[in-house]
C-alpha cells in the first residue's frame, strides 16, 4: 500500500507540473507584453492561488527570464530594451518587413491612418517614410519618433500608461483619445488569430485602446505574420469579423485563406 500511495503521489505531482508549464509560459507571455505584473493580478487572471503564482515567478526567475520583487515581478530585459528603444517581439522580421511594405503601399498621400503598437506596425511606419501629408494617430512612442520628425507627417500620440515591451501607451486614457477621431484605415496588431477564438492577446491592458481604435476607423486591417494563425493567447479582443482585411505573408495556407475570404475578409499576401 505505501508503494501504491507513493506512485499515486508521484503521478499527481507530474500532472501538476505538466499543468504548470503552460501556465508559466502564459505568465511569461504576459510579462513580455506588459513588462511587469503583480502577484494578485496574475492570481485572479489565472484562477490559481497567490502561492502558486509566486512559485511560477520563482521558476521564471531561476530560468533567467524575470526579476522578482515584492508583490510581483518584471521582465529582466526591460531596462536595457527601453534604453536602446528596441521592441520585445522581434521574431519573423523578414515576413514583418514584407507585410509593412504591403500595408504602406495601401496608404495614399493625405490619408489619415491609425497605427497600433508592435513590431509589424513599426515596419509599416518605416515603409511610410516617403509618403506625403499623412495624418498618423498612434499609441506607439517609437512610431511617433520615427514619423514625427518628418515635416511631411502630422503625428498624434495618445496619452496613457507607458508599456515598456511595446514602447507604447495603453489603458483607458489612451483609448479615450480616439473618441471623435475618424481615420480611413487602422492597421491593427495581434498576438494570435483563430477562427474559433478570434483576436487574442497575452494580457488585458490593451483591449480598451484597441476597441477604441477599431471604432475610429472606416476599415480595419489586421497585420500579422502567418505564424500567428491558428493560435490563441490569453485575452480576447473579439471575433475575427472585427477586421475587414488581413495582411500576412506567404506562409498562410490555402484553406485558411479561403476561410478568411469566405467570411468576407480581404486577404493581402505580402511577397
Amino acid at each position: 500500500m505505501p508503494a501504491k500511495r507513493g506512485r499515486k503521489a508521484a503521478a499527481e505531482t507530474t500532472r501538476q507540473n505538466l499543468l504548470a508549464e503552460p501556465r508559466r509560459m502564459k505568465i511569461l507571455e504576459w510579462l513580455q507584453e506588459e513588462g511587469s505584473a503583480r502577484v494578485r493580478d496574475l492570481s485572479v487572471a489565472f484562477a490559481v492561488s497567490e502561492a502558486t503564482i509566486r512559485q511560477d515567478l520563482e521558476r521564471l526567475d531561476n530560468d533567467g527570464y524575470v526579476v522578482r520583487e515584492h508583490g510581483g515581478a518584471y521582465l529582466k530585459s526591460v531596462p536595457q530594451q527601453v534604453q536602446s528603444m528596441s521592441l520585445q517581439h522581434l521574431t519573423n522580421m523578414d515576413a514583418k518587413k514584407r507585410i509593412g511594405r504591403a500595408a504602406a503601399a495601401m496608404v495614399g498621400n493625405g490619408d489619415t491612418i491609425i497605427l497600433d503598437s508592435g513590431s509589424t506596425t513599426t515596419e509599416i511606419a518605416n515603409a511610410l517614410v516617403g509618403h506625403q501629408n499623412l495624418n498618423v494617430i498612434t499609441n506607439a512612442i517609437n512610431i511617433a519618433l520615427t514619423l514625427g520628425a518628418l515635416p511631411s507627417m502630422s503625428v498624434h500620440l495618445s496619452g496613457g500608461l507607458f508599456k515598456a515591451p511595446t514602447l507604447s501607451v495603453t489603458g483607458e486614457k489612451s483609448g479615450d483619445f480616439f473618441t471623435g477621431i475618424f481615420a480611413e484605415k487602422l492597421f491593427l496588431a495581434t498576438a494570435a488569430v483563430s477562427f474559433e477564438a478570434g483576436l487574442t492577446f497575452p494580457a488585458m491592458a490593451d483591449l480598451y485602446v484597441k476597441r477604441a481604435m477599431i471604432k475610429a476607423a472606416s476599415k480595419v486591417y489586421l497585420v500579422a505574420d502567418s505564424s500567428k494563425i491558428g493560435r490563441t493567447s490569453f485575452s480576447s479582443l473579439g471575433p475575427i469579423d472585427l477586421i475587414g482585411g488581413f495582411i500576412t505573408d506567404e506562409g498562410i495556407s490555402d484553406s485558411d485563406r479561403a476561410e478568411f475570404e469566405r467570411r468576407g475578409i480581404e486577404v493581402i499576401v505580402a511577397r
